[in-house]
């Protein structure tokens, strides 16, 4: 099943290209806003699932196009990703020591919204294309062979970053928190539909042009690892998100009026836009293109233009 929110946070159930409103099968679920309703129906799933199979088969859809698509998961409680957790299609000699940060629920967006680049010296921003999953119930010292039983389903999962800041500590704080930073979406699709998370086409776009495309198959350390060591340092409860990290070797620099398209096989496509009010411009390469060019310095694709710029 793959499950949404749509116009004003009504609940839909994805029926083809039709969207199918079954916010009246979850009303009685107790909640305050559209972040713990969706946590109460994943928490109550196994409830619900036949209402909402029934409501989706038998009522009336709306066409997708005619929807506004929200974020499925408005605010979650914690969001964990992965760091270094690709073998950068098999050329890493060994697996990164396994390692992950967090970023605050409020940078979440959704599909058509729009990612500002702020204004801040950041070498270059990022966006790193990711498959999400969502915590299906309380998760706390989960060995890796029970881990796969805590999820509750899957998602495009985009990692905003700013590079290169110049402060010498908190790097990944001041990196990864900005707001509008973490797009994910544009629905939810529910474990079961997905036969093997581990063998995924991932596949972003920039304004057409094909810029990461990878599988998970290529993860350093598995989606049960990962669950594994996440939740041997802190519980991982009803609704949260994890990121599982990402394949380097396509990274490039978003900038302003950029479209960004992330499709993850099976999820759907998330699509944003890049907005910088500054206008600041680099070459259109990616990471990998950059660094194996003779001559290039660093990992990152220099400034050419703008506030911040060197020489500027």
């Amino acid at each position: 099943m793959k499950i949404l929110y749509f116009d004003d946070f009504r609940m839909g159930v994805l029926r083809g290209d039709q969207v199918v409103d079954v916010s009246a099968e979850v009303h009685d679920i107790p909640h305050t806003g559209p972040h713990d309703l969706i946590n109460g129906l994943i928490a109550r799933f196994d409830d619900y699932r036949e209402r909402l199979e029934a409501a989706a088969a038998d009522s009336t859809g709306i066409p997708l196009a005619d929807v506004r698509i929200r974020p499925p998961l408005p605010r979650p409680g914690n969001i964990d990703c992965m760091a270094v957790n690709y073998m950068e299609n098999g050329t890493l000699p060994a697996p990164a020591q396994i390692n992950a940060f967090t970023k605050a629920g409020s940078t979440v967006i959704g599909d058509g919204d729009t990612m500002v680049l702020p204004d801040i010296p950041a070498s270059i921003f990022e966006g790193e294309a990711e498959l999400g999953l969502v915590i299906g119930k309380r998760a706390q010292n989960v060995p890796a062979s029970e881990a796969m039983d805590y999820i509750f389903g899957y998602f495009n999962f985009i990692d905003g970053s700013a590079r290169d800041m110049p402060t010498p500590f908190n790097v990944f704080f001041e990196a990864k928190n900005r707001n509008t930073f973490a797009p994910l979406g544009p629905w939810l699709v529910t474990a079961d539909e997905l036969d093997d998370p581990q063998n995924l086409d991932v596949k972003l776009w920039v304004n057409g042009d094909l810029m990461q495309d990878f599988n998970t198959d290529d993860m350093a350390h598995k989606i049960p690892r990962i669950i594994e060591y996440l939740s041997s340092i802190h519980a991982l409860e009803v609704g949260d998100v994890v990121a599982t990290g990402t394949n380097h070797r396509g990274l490039n620099p978003f900038q302003d009026g950029d479209r960004v398209e992330l499709e993850v096989e099976g999820c759907g496509r998330l699509t944003i836009n890049v907005e910088d009010k500054l206008q600041r411009t680099w070459a259109r390469v990616t990471r990998f293109e950059h660094t194996s060019t003779e001559g290039n310095e660093g990992r990152f694709t220099p400034q050419i233009a703008g506030k911040y710029a060197p020489g500027t």
